[in-house]
């Protein structure tokens, strides 16, 4: 049995990616990768077990990036009825041992792995060397982490920055929030930024601000099996001024909210925009009107210039918990 051998996850509400990795390769190069609507399985074990089986790999160790808190081995997933336990798994699956981690924390660590063409660069800035790093990810909902330098390397740390309250910087969206707090408890900046505050947006613009829209268009997005993705679509399109209206306001609010997360951490070593929301937005983060927004901070405007702001289009999250799953095999070796 190959003991260098080593499955890793990215486990998201709406999809998850599964990969089986080698040391000699390391986490950028996989031997070999799925993709699984989570929904489908009732559990991570049992998506696991039939990725492996196509692959005809055995592996002893597992590491998952997981869309949730992670809290002594144990986390619910945020958006997904599983229940995920680091022992209870390894048990299953018969592997000497698992680690779960927080997906964004997955993330943050694999920023120091990065390639230049892992990346498409939305602000040149001035890096400081060493500086923190800030890692944000609107995907089905919205992820935050940060990298500190310890002396010798980056150390990542995970967050649930997500969850903050969401701080609207204009008119329209102090209006926008008046109308989610009359449909949630607490509007968290994730109902805003990320694939379930896609729909909450348009509903804004349909109730409240009443932007006309072709019947079509709407019936369409109202029978969509993804929502987010035929709102998205039809504003990159053209055909709906609502659903453009929607992406024009979550971009806005997506750079609010990296600007706020880059001042937090003091991010002088950078910006990381990640998930799959902000890939699909790529066409919207490289206009000018994003970069203005992120550096709209009053007397921090010069500073939030001076920070580099990147877009990763690389598969991060499980090259994060690859790096992750090897860190708990030498600790396996050295023993």
């Amino acid at each position: 049995m190959d003991t260098n051998l080593l499955i890793a996850g990215d486990v998201g509400g709406t999809k998850t990616d599964l990969a089986v990795y080698s040391a000699a390769r390391g986490v950028l190069e996989p031997l070999a990768q799925a993709k699984f609507h989570s929904a489908d399985f009732p559990s991570l074990q049992t998506m696991v077990t039939q990725f492996l089986a196509s692959t005809g790999r055995t592996v002893e160790l597992g590491a998952f990036a997981v869309a949730g808190p992670v809290v002594d081995g144990r986390v619910k997933t945020t958006n997904l009825p599983w229940v995920m336990d680091e022992r209870a798994i390894a048990r299953e699956l018969k592997l000497r041992a698992v680690r779960l981690l927080n997906d964004l924390h997955a993330v943050a660590l694999a920023v120091p792995h990065l390639r230049p063409r892992d990346l498409v660069t939305l602000n040149e800035g001035s890096r400081v060397a060493g500086g923190a790093i800030a890692v944000i990810a609107p995907g089905t909902g919205l992820g935050e982490s940060f990298l500190t330098w310890d002396g010798a390397r980056y150390v990542a740390h995970g967050s649930e920055g997500g969850h903050s309250d969401f701080a609207p910087t204009d008119a329209r969206q102090v209006r926008l929030l008046q109308y989610l707090q009359g449909r949630f408890d607490h509007v968290g900046v994730e109902r805003v930024c990320s694939g379930i505050g896609v729909p909450n947006i348009y509903e804004f613009f349909r109730d409240e601000e009443r932007i006309p829209e072709a019947a079509e268009i709407t019936e369409g997005i109202t029978s969509a099996a993804d929502r987010t993705q035929a709102i998205v679509e039809a504003a990159t399109s053209g055909s709906s001024e609502r659903c453009q209206a929607t992406v024009e306001t979550l971009t806005s609010i997506l750079a609010s909210e990296a600007g706020n997360l880059a001042l937090k951490v003091f991010a002088t070593g950078g910006v990381y925009l990640a998930g799959g929301v902000a890939l699909h937005l790529q066409e919207a983060l490289e206009q000018p009107r994003f970069l203005e927004s992120f550096t709209r901070k009053g007397r921090f405007k010069d500073l939030m210039r001076r920070i580099p702001l990147h877009l990763i289009t690389a598969r991060a999250a499980l090259a994060g918990a690859a790096t992750n799953g090897f860190e708990l095999l030498n600790n396996e070796v050295t023993r």
